[in-house]
């Protein structure tokens, strides 16, 4: 009963920036946290960066922290996901996504199979 979308993906050398938008719609008063997440060629999706909707606790990877940074504007109904220094290994399709709240019993809030909704994905290749 929600929708994402995602924009805000593309081509950059490394080193660069990129910011994702992820609106979402519909019966969105039951989201708890939402997130983005990543897929790269023959790798698992992965958890990147996610929040908790009202107390903005956050999640990042190892891999990004001190890099990206997720943030939200509730009046909008959006998430940011602001990424900067990119490199190489950052090149993958990046996934918007809402968990209801059921999350909130888990101590991994964040892991993919917690979320519900889905967007549909914007590819962000880093060259180097």
């Amino acid at each position: 009963q929600v929708q994402l979308v995602e924009s805000g993906g593309g081509l950059v050398q490394a080193g660069g920036s990129l910011r994702l938008s992820c609106a979402a719609s519909g019966r969105t008063s039951s989201t708890y946290a939402m997130g983005w997440f990543r897929q790269a060629p023959g790798m698992d999706r992965e958890s990147v960066a996610s929040l908790k909707w009202t107390s903005r606790n956050t999640y990042y990877a190892d891999s990004v922290k001190g890099r990206f940074t997720i943030s939200r504007d509730n009046a909008k109904n959006t998430v940011y996901l602001q990424m900067n220094s990119l490199k190489p290994e950052d090149t993958a399709v990046y996934y918007c996504a809402a968990a209801e709240f059921r999350a909130r019993y888990s101590s991994l809030w964040y892991s993919p199979g917690l979320y519900d909704y889905w967007g549909q994905g914007t590819q962000v290749t880093v060259s180097s």
